[in-house]
Protein backbone atom coordinates (compact mmCIF):
# COMPACT_ATOMS: atom_id res chain seq x y z
CA UNK A 1 0.00 0.00 0.00
CA UNK A 2 1.33 3.36 -0.89
CA UNK A 3 1.12 6.58 1.36
CA UNK A 4 -1.57 7.97 -0.51
CA UNK A 5 -3.87 5.40 -1.08
CA UNK A 6 -7.31 5.30 -0.20
CA UNK A 7 -7.89 3.68 3.53
CA UNK A 8 -9.53 0.55 3.69
CA UNK A 9 -10.69 -2.32 5.79
CA UNK A 10 -8.74 -5.80 5.32
CA UNK A 11 -11.11 -9.00 5.41
CA UNK A 12 -9.82 -11.30 8.29
CA UNK A 13 -10.15 -14.14 5.72
CA UNK A 14 -6.30 -12.63 4.56
CA UNK A 15 -3.95 -13.42 7.41
CA UNK A 16 -1.89 -10.38 7.05
CA UNK A 17 -5.38 -8.52 7.40
CA UNK A 18 -3.61 -6.64 10.73
CA UNK A 19 -0.56 -5.49 8.52
CA UNK A 20 -2.84 -3.74 5.91
CA UNK A 21 -4.82 -1.94 8.48
CA UNK A 22 -1.62 -0.87 10.11
CA UNK A 23 -0.49 0.48 6.59
CA UNK A 24 -4.00 2.19 6.65
CA UNK A 25 -2.94 3.74 10.07
CA UNK A 26 0.44 4.68 9.08
CA UNK A 27 -0.53 6.33 5.31
CA UNK A 28 -3.66 7.89 6.99
CA UNK A 29 -0.95 10.17 9.19
CA UNK A 30 1.49 10.24 6.53
CA UNK A 31 -1.13 12.07 4.00
CA UNK A 32 -3.04 13.91 6.65
CA UNK A 33 -0.77 15.17 9.08
CA UNK A 34 2.41 15.60 7.51
CA UNK A 35 3.17 18.65 8.59
CA UNK A 36 2.87 17.69 12.21
CA UNK A 37 5.40 15.25 11.49
CA UNK A 38 9.53 16.09 11.79
CA UNK A 39 11.73 15.10 8.63
CA UNK A 40 13.42 12.15 10.39
CA UNK A 41 9.89 10.50 11.29
CA UNK A 42 8.40 11.31 7.74
CA UNK A 43 12.00 9.49 6.77
CA UNK A 44 10.68 6.24 8.95
CA UNK A 45 7.53 5.96 7.25
CA UNK A 46 8.60 5.65 4.15
CA UNK A 47 11.41 3.37 5.23
CA UNK A 48 8.48 1.41 6.84
CA UNK A 49 6.84 1.04 3.56
CA UNK A 50 9.58 0.16 1.69
CA UNK A 51 10.14 -2.83 4.12
CA UNK A 52 9.96 -6.49 2.96
CA UNK A 53 6.29 -7.62 3.50
CA UNK A 54 7.57 -10.02 5.91
CA UNK A 55 9.66 -7.67 7.93
CA UNK A 56 6.96 -5.38 7.99
CA UNK A 57 4.24 -7.58 9.25
CA UNK A 58 6.74 -8.41 12.36
CA UNK A 59 7.44 -4.98 12.93
CA UNK A 60 4.06 -5.10 13.46
CA UNK A 61 2.92 -7.35 15.52
CA UNK A 62 5.91 -6.38 17.55
CA UNK A 63 4.53 -2.52 17.71
CA UNK A 64 0.90 -4.09 18.96
CA UNK A 65 2.16 -6.31 21.55
CA UNK A 66 2.57 -4.53 25.06
CA UNK A 67 6.06 -2.67 25.63
CA UNK A 68 8.92 -2.28 23.53
CA UNK A 69 11.01 -5.52 24.37
CA UNK A 70 11.15 -9.15 22.72
CA UNK A 71 12.04 -12.32 22.53
CA UNK A 72 13.52 -13.17 19.72
CA UNK A 73 12.76 -17.31 20.57
CA UNK A 74 9.06 -16.42 21.39
CA UNK A 75 8.23 -14.39 17.76
CA UNK A 76 6.27 -17.25 15.91
CA UNK A 77 4.23 -16.04 13.15
CA UNK A 78 3.93 -19.00 10.44
CA UNK A 79 1.51 -16.71 8.53
CA UNK A 80 4.64 -14.11 7.53
CA UNK A 81 5.59 -16.39 4.55
CA UNK A 82 9.33 -16.47 5.52
CA UNK A 83 11.31 -17.65 9.08
CA UNK A 84 11.09 -15.11 11.34
CA UNK A 85 14.92 -15.11 11.82
CA UNK A 86 14.70 -13.42 8.01
CA UNK A 87 12.18 -10.81 9.04
CA UNK A 88 13.76 -9.98 11.61
CA UNK A 89 17.24 -9.23 9.69
CA UNK A 90 15.94 -7.10 7.75
CA UNK A 91 14.16 -4.56 10.79
CA UNK A 92 18.21 -4.67 12.19
CA UNK A 93 19.71 -3.95 8.84
CA UNK A 94 17.11 -0.76 8.45
CA UNK A 95 17.66 0.34 12.19
CA UNK A 96 14.26 -1.02 13.67
CA UNK A 97 15.76 -3.04 16.63
CA UNK A 98 17.70 -2.49 19.13
CA UNK A 99 20.14 -6.06 19.21
CA UNK A 100 21.87 -5.31 22.43
CA UNK A 101 19.55 -3.10 24.86
CA UNK A 102 20.15 -2.32 28.04
CA UNK A 103 17.88 -3.87 30.16
CA UNK A 104 16.82 -3.21 33.89
CA UNK A 105 15.81 -6.01 36.92
CA UNK A 106 12.04 -5.52 36.29
CA UNK A 107 12.36 -5.88 32.47
CA UNK A 108 14.59 -8.66 32.86
CA UNK A 109 11.72 -10.68 35.00
CA UNK A 110 8.99 -9.89 32.61
CA UNK A 111 10.57 -11.75 29.68
CA UNK A 112 12.59 -14.82 31.31
CA UNK A 113 10.85 -17.67 33.53
CA UNK A 114 11.92 -18.74 36.64
CA UNK A 115 13.72 -21.32 35.39
CA UNK A 116 15.77 -19.10 33.30
CA UNK A 117 16.39 -16.38 36.04
CA UNK A 118 17.56 -19.10 39.02
CA UNK A 119 21.20 -20.01 37.81
CA UNK A 120 21.74 -16.54 36.61
CA UNK A 121 21.08 -15.11 40.19
CA UNK A 122 22.14 -18.12 41.98
CA UNK A 123 25.80 -16.66 43.37
CA UNK A 124 23.99 -13.48 44.03
CA UNK A 125 21.62 -15.37 46.39
CA UNK A 126 24.07 -17.76 47.68
CA UNK A 127 26.09 -14.36 49.01
CA UNK A 128 23.24 -12.85 50.57
CA UNK A 129 22.54 -15.76 52.35
CA UNK A 130 19.22 -16.86 50.62
CA UNK A 131 18.24 -20.31 49.49
CA UNK A 132 18.54 -20.54 45.33
CA UNK A 133 14.66 -21.78 44.54
CA UNK A 134 13.00 -18.62 46.26
CA UNK A 135 9.74 -17.67 44.56
CA UNK A 136 10.18 -15.18 41.30
CA UNK A 137 8.49 -12.24 43.33
CA UNK A 138 10.88 -12.76 46.34
CA UNK A 139 13.61 -13.07 44.00
CA UNK A 140 12.69 -10.01 42.58
CA UNK A 141 12.39 -8.47 45.99
CA UNK A 142 15.93 -9.49 47.48
CA UNK A 143 17.90 -8.60 44.22
CA UNK A 144 16.42 -4.59 43.85
CA UNK A 145 18.80 -3.44 45.77
CA UNK A 146 21.80 -4.60 44.86
CA UNK A 147 20.80 -4.54 41.00
CA UNK A 148 19.35 -1.34 40.49
CA UNK A 149 21.36 -0.44 37.56
CA UNK A 150 20.31 -1.74 33.75
CA UNK A 151 22.53 -4.11 31.72
CA UNK A 152 22.88 -5.84 28.44
CA UNK A 153 21.21 -9.49 28.33
CA UNK A 154 25.34 -10.48 28.55
CA UNK A 155 25.66 -8.48 31.46
CA UNK A 156 23.24 -10.23 32.79
CA UNK A 157 23.63 -13.78 31.83
CA UNK A 158 26.64 -13.95 30.39
CA UNK A 159 26.30 -15.78 26.47
CA UNK A 160 24.49 -18.58 25.47
CA UNK A 161 20.71 -16.89 26.19
CA UNK A 162 17.96 -16.33 23.78
CA UNK A 163 18.55 -12.72 22.07
CA UNK A 164 16.62 -9.67 23.19
CA UNK A 165 15.56 -6.75 21.28
CA UNK A 166 14.27 -3.65 21.81
CA UNK A 167 12.22 -1.83 19.33
CA UNK A 168 13.12 1.75 17.84
CA UNK A 169 9.99 4.22 17.01
CA UNK A 170 7.92 3.30 19.47
CA UNK A 171 7.34 7.00 21.00
CA UNK A 172 6.98 7.82 16.76
CA UNK A 173 4.38 4.89 16.92
CA UNK A 174 2.28 6.17 19.85
CA UNK A 175 2.49 9.91 17.87
CA UNK A 176 0.70 8.04 15.12
CA UNK A 177 -1.61 6.19 17.06
CA UNK A 178 -2.83 9.31 18.54
CA UNK A 179 -3.04 11.27 15.47
CA UNK A 180 -5.15 8.20 13.71
CA UNK A 181 -7.48 7.95 17.08
CA UNK A 182 -7.52 11.18 18.86
CA UNK A 183 -6.65 9.54 22.09
CA UNK A 184 -4.54 7.21 23.46
CA UNK A 185 -6.61 5.22 25.27
CA UNK A 186 -7.37 3.19 22.39
CA UNK A 187 -4.63 0.12 21.65
CA UNK A 188 -3.99 -0.51 18.13
CA UNK A 189 -6.00 -3.94 18.27
CA UNK A 190 -8.86 -1.62 18.15
CA UNK A 191 -8.28 -1.39 15.20
CA UNK A 192 -5.36 -3.17 13.52
CA UNK A 193 -7.24 -6.40 15.12
CA UNK A 194 -10.86 -5.87 13.45
CA UNK A 195 -12.54 -6.27 10.45
CA UNK A 196 -14.19 -2.97 9.56
CA UNK A 197 -15.87 -3.66 6.69
CA UNK A 198 -18.90 -5.08 9.05
CA UNK A 199 -19.85 -1.06 9.60
CA UNK A 200 -20.92 1.41 6.90
CA UNK A 201 -19.25 5.15 7.80
CA UNK A 202 -20.77 8.70 7.03
CA UNK A 203 -17.79 10.15 4.80
CA UNK A 204 -16.68 13.39 6.37
CA UNK A 205 -14.78 15.59 4.74
CA UNK A 206 -11.13 15.91 6.23
CA UNK A 207 -9.99 19.63 5.63
CA UNK A 208 -6.82 20.76 6.93
CA UNK A 209 -9.17 23.32 9.34
CA UNK A 210 -11.24 20.68 10.58
CA UNK A 211 -8.14 18.60 11.94
CA UNK A 212 -7.69 18.50 16.39
CA UNK A 213 -3.88 19.49 16.27
CA UNK A 214 -3.30 22.09 13.69
CA UNK A 215 0.31 21.94 15.55
CA UNK A 216 3.05 20.23 16.09
CA UNK A 217 3.15 21.60 19.77
CA UNK A 218 -0.24 20.65 20.22
CA UNK A 219 0.42 17.02 19.40
CA UNK A 220 3.43 17.32 22.26
CA UNK A 221 0.67 19.08 24.78
CA UNK A 222 -1.73 16.05 24.20
CA UNK A 223 1.59 13.70 25.24
CA UNK A 224 2.37 16.07 28.26
CA UNK A 225 -1.42 15.69 29.79
CA UNK A 226 -1.16 11.20 28.88
CA UNK A 227 1.40 11.15 30.42
CA UNK A 228 0.22 13.31 33.54
CA UNK A 229 -2.97 10.84 33.58
CA UNK A 230 -1.19 7.95 33.44
CA UNK A 231 1.43 8.99 36.43
CA UNK A 232 -2.04 10.02 38.43
CA UNK A 233 -2.66 6.31 37.51
CA UNK A 234 0.44 4.79 39.13
CA UNK A 235 -0.19 6.82 42.54
CA UNK A 236 1.75 9.54 41.84
CA UNK A 237 1.46 12.40 44.60
CA UNK A 238 -0.70 14.78 42.91
CA UNK A 239 0.97 17.95 44.14
CA UNK A 240 3.80 16.37 41.24
CA UNK A 241 1.82 15.69 38.72
CA UNK A 242 0.21 19.39 39.05
CA UNK A 243 3.72 20.47 38.44
CA UNK A 244 3.50 18.97 35.04
CA UNK A 245 0.46 19.69 34.01
CA UNK A 246 0.55 21.68 30.75
CA UNK A 247 -0.65 25.53 30.65
CA UNK A 248 -4.12 25.90 29.00
CA UNK A 249 -4.60 25.78 25.13
CA UNK A 250 -6.43 28.14 22.95
CA UNK A 251 -7.33 24.71 21.14
CA UNK A 252 -11.28 23.82 22.03
CA UNK A 253 -10.34 20.25 21.91
CA UNK A 254 -7.49 20.26 23.63
CA UNK A 255 -8.33 22.48 26.55
CA UNK A 256 -11.31 20.03 27.37
CA UNK A 257 -9.21 17.08 27.76
CA UNK A 258 -7.59 18.90 30.06
CA UNK A 259 -10.29 19.76 31.94
CA UNK A 260 -11.15 16.22 32.41
CA UNK A 261 -7.54 15.74 33.72
CA UNK A 262 -7.97 18.96 36.08
CA UNK A 263 -10.78 16.95 37.20
CA UNK A 264 -8.85 13.54 37.61
CA UNK A 265 -6.20 15.50 39.28
CA UNK A 266 -8.44 17.35 42.05
CA UNK A 267 -10.26 14.00 42.82
CA UNK A 268 -6.74 12.19 43.43
CA UNK A 269 -5.46 15.01 45.90
CA UNK A 270 -8.59 15.32 47.47
CA UNK A 271 -7.71 11.06 48.17
CA UNK A 272 -4.12 12.15 49.12
CA UNK A 273 -5.20 14.97 51.40
CA UNK A 274 -3.94 17.24 49.22
CA UNK A 275 -7.44 19.43 49.90
CA UNK A 276 -6.13 23.10 49.29
CA UNK A 277 -4.54 21.35 45.95
CA UNK A 278 -7.96 19.84 44.66
CA UNK A 279 -10.09 22.88 45.28
CA UNK A 280 -7.03 24.92 43.20
CA UNK A 281 -7.26 21.97 40.43
CA UNK A 282 -11.04 21.88 40.24
CA UNK A 283 -11.68 25.43 40.10
CA UNK A 284 -9.41 25.44 37.25
CA UNK A 285 -11.47 22.82 35.12
CA UNK A 286 -14.15 23.58 33.07
CA UNK A 287 -15.71 19.96 32.91
CA UNK A 288 -19.11 19.72 34.08
CA UNK A 289 -18.84 17.21 36.81
CA UNK A 290 -16.18 19.88 38.31
CA UNK A 291 -18.16 22.84 40.15
CA UNK A 292 -20.00 20.35 42.13
CA UNK A 293 -17.50 18.55 43.38
CA UNK A 294 -15.96 21.73 44.23
CA UNK A 295 -18.88 22.60 46.16
CA UNK A 296 -18.84 19.36 48.03
CA UNK A 297 -15.33 19.52 48.84
CA UNK A 298 -15.70 22.98 50.57
CA UNK A 299 -18.71 21.80 52.55
CA UNK A 300 -16.76 18.80 54.30
CA UNK A 301 -13.82 21.91 54.86
CA UNK A 302 -16.41 23.59 56.56
CA UNK A 303 -16.10 26.78 53.93
CA UNK A 304 -19.71 27.59 54.30
CA UNK A 305 -19.75 30.90 53.12
CA UNK A 306 -16.95 30.65 50.04
CA UNK A 307 -19.53 27.42 48.77
CA UNK A 308 -22.67 29.44 49.11
CA UNK A 309 -20.94 32.22 47.26
CA UNK A 310 -19.98 29.55 44.19
CA UNK A 311 -23.75 27.34 44.37
CA UNK A 312 -25.73 30.95 44.83
CA UNK A 313 -24.03 31.98 41.31
CA UNK A 314 -24.65 29.15 39.84
CA UNK A 315 -27.12 29.61 36.62
CA UNK A 316 -29.60 26.69 37.07
CA UNK A 317 -30.67 27.25 33.41
CA UNK A 318 -27.36 25.28 32.12
CA UNK A 319 -27.75 21.89 34.06
CA UNK A 320 -28.84 18.62 33.35
CA UNK A 321 -31.52 17.63 35.59
CA UNK A 322 -29.15 15.24 37.60
CA UNK A 323 -26.68 18.52 38.34
CA UNK A 324 -29.84 20.29 39.48
CA UNK A 325 -30.78 17.80 41.73
CA UNK A 326 -27.22 18.38 42.93
CA UNK A 327 -26.90 21.86 43.19
CA UNK A 328 -30.44 22.41 45.01
CA UNK A 329 -29.80 19.18 47.68
CA UNK A 330 -26.16 21.64 48.63
CA UNK A 331 -27.99 24.87 48.65
CA UNK A 332 -30.37 23.35 51.02
CA UNK A 333 -27.73 22.21 52.89
CA UNK A 334 -25.27 25.33 53.00
CA UNK A 335 -28.45 27.95 53.32
CA UNK A 336 -29.07 26.45 57.01
CA UNK A 337 -25.17 27.06 57.27
CA UNK A 338 -24.80 30.59 56.79
CA UNK A 339 -28.10 31.64 57.33
CA UNK A 340 -29.56 32.50 54.56
CA UNK A 341 -33.45 31.20 53.63
CA UNK A 342 -33.19 27.87 51.58
CA UNK A 343 -34.44 28.08 48.10
CA UNK A 344 -37.74 26.65 47.62
CA UNK A 345 -37.51 22.80 46.23
CA UNK A 346 -39.36 22.77 42.65
CA UNK A 347 -42.72 21.02 42.66
CA UNK A 348 -42.25 17.43 41.98
CA UNK A 349 -44.64 16.62 39.54
CA UNK A 350 -46.86 12.99 39.97
CA UNK A 351 -45.92 10.24 38.10
CA UNK A 352 -49.20 8.23 36.43
CA UNK A 353 -49.28 4.66 37.10
CA UNK A 354 -51.46 1.78 36.33
CA UNK A 355 -51.05 -2.23 37.16
CA UNK A 356 -51.48 -5.16 34.73
CA UNK A 357 -52.02 -8.51 36.07
CA UNK A 358 -51.52 -11.20 33.34
CA UNK A 359 -50.89 -14.61 33.21
CA UNK A 360 -47.46 -15.47 33.32
CA UNK A 361 -45.51 -15.76 29.24
CA UNK A 362 -42.60 -16.41 27.90
CA UNK A 363 -40.46 -13.57 26.93
CA UNK A 364 -39.50 -10.36 28.37
CA UNK A 365 -42.44 -7.88 30.35
CA UNK A 366 -42.00 -5.23 27.86
CA UNK A 367 -43.01 -7.85 24.82
CA UNK A 368 -45.90 -8.77 27.38
CA UNK A 369 -47.41 -5.56 28.36
CA UNK A 370 -46.76 -4.52 24.71
CA UNK A 371 -48.61 -7.21 22.99
CA UNK A 372 -51.34 -7.18 25.80
CA UNK A 373 -52.38 -3.58 25.12
CA UNK A 374 -51.95 -2.97 21.24
CA UNK A 375 -54.60 -3.12 18.74
CA UNK A 376 -55.04 -1.76 15.54
CA UNK A 377 -56.68 1.58 16.49
CA UNK A 378 -53.94 2.11 18.85
CA UNK A 379 -50.75 -0.15 18.07
CA UNK A 380 -47.87 -0.09 20.64
CA UNK A 381 -43.99 -0.35 19.79
CA UNK A 382 -41.46 -1.58 22.03
CA UNK A 383 -38.81 1.52 21.46
CA UNK A 384 -36.88 2.56 25.30
CA UNK A 385 -34.22 4.52 24.15
CA UNK A 386 -33.89 4.03 20.02
CA UNK A 387 -37.04 6.31 18.60
CA UNK A 388 -36.49 9.74 20.14
CA UNK A 389 -32.96 9.40 19.67
CA UNK A 390 -33.84 7.95 16.25
CA UNK A 391 -35.77 10.61 15.18
CA UNK A 392 -33.23 13.44 16.23
CA UNK A 393 -29.94 11.38 14.51
CA UNK A 394 -32.12 11.36 11.49
CA UNK A 395 -33.30 15.14 11.57
CA UNK A 396 -29.65 16.40 12.90
CA UNK A 397 -27.87 13.73 10.78
CA UNK A 398 -25.28 16.90 9.30
CA UNK A 399 -24.79 18.62 12.18
CA UNK A 400 -23.79 15.48 13.73
CA UNK A 401 -20.99 14.90 11.27
CA UNK A 402 -19.77 18.20 10.58
CA UNK A 403 -16.13 18.37 10.05
CA UNK A 404 -14.88 20.51 12.50
CA UNK A 405 -11.96 20.31 14.57
CA UNK A 406 -11.62 17.36 17.07
CA UNK A 407 -14.42 15.92 15.86
CA UNK A 408 -13.27 12.96 13.49
CA UNK A 409 -9.62 11.52 13.02
CA UNK A 410 -10.12 9.00 10.47
CA UNK A 411 -12.87 7.44 7.87
CA UNK A 412 -13.59 5.00 10.61
CA UNK A 413 -15.78 7.06 13.26
CA UNK A 414 -18.92 5.53 13.93
CA UNK A 415 -19.98 9.24 15.14
CA UNK A 416 -18.12 12.24 16.58
CA UNK A 417 -15.42 11.49 19.28
CA UNK A 418 -16.45 15.11 21.40
CA UNK A 419 -19.96 13.89 21.51
CA UNK A 420 -20.32 13.87 25.29
CA UNK A 421 -18.12 16.95 25.90
CA UNK A 422 -19.83 19.85 27.17
CA UNK A 423 -18.60 22.32 24.09
CA UNK A 424 -20.76 19.64 21.65
CA UNK A 425 -23.81 21.41 21.20
CA UNK A 426 -22.01 25.04 20.79
CA UNK A 427 -19.54 24.29 18.29
CA UNK A 428 -22.32 23.45 16.41
CA UNK A 429 -25.18 25.79 17.82
CA UNK A 430 -25.77 27.26 13.90
CA UNK A 431 -26.33 23.61 12.72
CA UNK A 432 -28.94 22.76 15.43
CA UNK A 433 -30.74 26.19 15.25
CA UNK A 434 -31.14 25.00 11.29
CA UNK A 435 -32.37 21.56 12.68
CA UNK A 436 -34.95 23.31 15.24
CA UNK A 437 -36.03 25.76 12.61
CA UNK A 438 -36.94 23.04 10.17
CA UNK A 439 -39.45 21.72 13.43
CA UNK A 440 -41.10 25.01 13.50
CA UNK A 441 -41.60 25.56 9.56
CA UNK A 442 -42.96 22.11 9.31
CA UNK A 443 -39.88 20.71 7.04
CA UNK A 444 -39.02 18.34 9.79
CA UNK A 445 -40.75 15.11 8.60
CA UNK A 446 -39.53 15.28 4.96
CA UNK A 447 -36.24 15.82 6.31
CA UNK A 448 -36.23 13.20 8.74
CA UNK A 449 -37.82 10.20 5.82
CA UNK A 450 -34.99 11.12 3.20
CA UNK A 451 -32.44 10.93 5.41
CA UNK A 452 -33.59 7.62 6.53
CA UNK A 453 -33.68 6.72 3.02
CA UNK A 454 -30.83 7.81 2.14
CA UNK A 455 -28.33 6.87 5.24
CA UNK A 456 -30.04 3.61 5.14
CA UNK A 457 -27.40 1.32 7.39
CA UNK A 458 -24.86 3.83 7.99
CA UNK A 459 -23.39 4.11 11.34
CA UNK A 460 -24.98 6.94 13.93
CA UNK A 461 -24.46 6.91 17.38
CA UNK A 462 -28.26 7.88 17.71
CA UNK A 463 -29.54 5.75 15.34
CA UNK A 464 -29.83 2.37 15.71
CA UNK A 465 -31.23 0.98 12.31
CA UNK A 466 -33.22 -2.68 13.42
CA UNK A 467 -35.41 -0.80 15.62
CA UNK A 468 -36.60 1.33 13.14
CA UNK A 469 -38.65 1.28 10.44
CA UNK A 470 -41.16 3.10 7.92
CA UNK A 471 -44.22 2.29 9.80
CA UNK A 472 -42.62 3.06 13.04
CA UNK A 473 -41.54 6.82 11.67
CA UNK A 474 -44.41 7.20 10.18
CA UNK A 475 -46.62 6.70 13.16
CA UNK A 476 -44.24 9.22 15.13
CA UNK A 477 -43.96 11.70 12.63
CA UNK A 478 -47.95 12.05 12.35
CA UNK A 479 -48.40 11.76 15.90
CA UNK A 480 -45.61 13.35 17.58
CA UNK A 481 -46.51 16.91 17.49
CA UNK A 482 -42.49 19.16 16.71
CA UNK A 483 -43.05 20.80 19.53
CA UNK A 484 -42.84 17.90 21.76
CA UNK A 485 -40.21 16.68 19.03
CA UNK A 486 -38.34 20.19 20.35
CA UNK A 487 -38.27 20.09 23.75
CA UNK A 488 -37.01 16.50 23.49
CA UNK A 489 -34.70 17.17 21.71
CA UNK A 490 -33.36 20.17 23.56
CA UNK A 491 -33.54 18.24 26.39
CA UNK A 492 -31.24 15.74 25.10
CA UNK A 493 -28.87 18.03 24.24
CA UNK A 494 -28.77 19.59 27.34
CA UNK A 495 -26.44 16.25 28.29
CA UNK A 496 -26.21 13.85 25.90
CA UNK A 497 -24.50 11.43 27.91
CA UNK A 498 -27.46 11.16 30.68
CA UNK A 499 -30.15 12.28 28.84
CA UNK A 500 -30.23 9.66 25.48
CA UNK A 501 -30.94 6.98 28.08
CA UNK A 502 -34.16 6.88 30.71
CA UNK A 503 -37.04 7.15 28.07
CA UNK A 504 -39.89 4.32 28.16
CA UNK A 505 -40.15 1.45 27.05
CA UNK A 506 -43.26 1.42 25.05
CA UNK A 507 -45.17 4.20 23.31
CA UNK A 508 -48.70 3.40 21.99
CA UNK A 509 -49.84 5.75 19.04
CA UNK A 510 -53.37 7.35 18.49
CA UNK A 511 -53.68 8.20 14.93
CA UNK A 512 -57.26 8.50 14.39
CA UNK A 513 -57.31 11.02 17.60
CA UNK A 514 -58.00 14.48 16.66
CA UNK A 515 -55.27 16.89 16.49
CA UNK A 516 -56.29 18.86 19.65
CA UNK A 517 -56.34 15.45 21.88
CA UNK A 518 -52.91 13.46 22.95
CA UNK A 519 -52.66 11.04 19.98
CA UNK A 520 -48.98 9.53 21.88
CA UNK A 521 -48.26 8.27 24.75
CA UNK A 522 -45.47 6.47 26.83
CA UNK A 523 -45.12 3.66 28.99
CA UNK A 524 -42.23 2.30 31.35
CA UNK A 525 -42.70 -1.23 31.86
CA UNK A 526 -41.81 -2.71 35.48
CA UNK A 527 -42.17 -6.24 36.36
CA UNK A 528 -42.43 -7.94 39.44
CA UNK A 529 -39.44 -6.85 42.02
CA UNK A 530 -38.06 -4.33 39.59
CA UNK A 531 -38.04 -0.23 40.02
CA UNK A 532 -37.79 2.90 38.67
CA UNK A 533 -34.01 4.41 38.27
CA UNK A 534 -33.31 8.09 38.97
CA UNK A 535 -32.29 8.63 34.70
CA UNK A 536 -36.13 7.25 34.42
CA UNK A 537 -37.78 9.62 37.34
CA UNK A 538 -36.17 12.16 36.14
CA UNK A 539 -37.41 11.49 32.46
CA UNK A 540 -40.70 10.77 33.71
CA UNK A 541 -40.82 14.12 35.78
CA UNK A 542 -39.43 15.89 32.72
CA UNK A 543 -42.68 14.46 30.64
CA UNK A 544 -45.36 15.37 33.17
CA UNK A 545 -43.87 19.37 32.95
CA UNK A 546 -44.31 19.46 29.41
CA UNK A 547 -47.43 18.06 29.39
CA UNK A 548 -46.58 14.72 27.53
CA UNK A 549 -48.84 11.84 28.26
CA UNK A 550 -46.85 9.27 29.83
CA UNK A 551 -47.29 6.42 32.88
CA UNK A 552 -45.55 3.63 34.58
CA UNK A 553 -47.22 0.06 33.62
CA UNK A 554 -46.15 -2.37 36.48
CA UNK A 555 -46.80 -5.79 35.53
CA UNK A 556 -47.71 -8.80 38.24
CA UNK A 557 -48.35 -12.28 37.54
CA UNK A 558 -51.23 -13.47 38.14
CA UNK A 559 -51.47 -17.03 40.47
CA UNK A 560 -51.63 -19.93 38.84
CA UNK A 561 -55.35 -20.86 37.95
CA UNK A 562 -56.34 -17.29 38.53
CA UNK A 563 -58.71 -15.84 36.07
CA UNK A 564 -58.79 -12.15 34.87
Amino acid sequence: MSIGSRPSAAPLENPLYYLKNMETVVAWVATHHVDLLLEPERACLRDFFELPRPSRALLTRMVMRSGDLFRADKLNYPELGSPEAEAMDKLVTGGWLDTDPLLTLDELFRLFTLAELRPAFAPVLAQAGHVKNLPKARMREVLQDSCDGALTLTGWFGHGIAPVVRVRHMMLFDRIRLMFFGNLRQSWSDFVLVELGHHRYEPVEFTPEARAFSHRSEVDTYLAMHHCRENLDAGMPAAEVWAEVPPASDNAWLASRRDRLLLELGRQAERQGERELALQALAASGHREARLKQLRLLERMKRFDEAWGIAASWQSDELSDAEFQGLARILKRLAVKVGEPAPSAPQVPEIREFTLTLPQTAGSVEAVVRDHLSTPEAPVFYVENTLINGLFGLLCWHTIFKAIPGAFFHPFHTGPADLVREDFVSRRQAGFDECFAALENGEYRENILATYAAKQGISNPFVIWPALNEELLGLALDCIPATDLQVLFERLLLNIREHRSGFPDLVRFYPQNPEDKPRYEMIEVKGPGDRLQDHQIRWLHFFARQGIAASVCYLRWQDSGATL
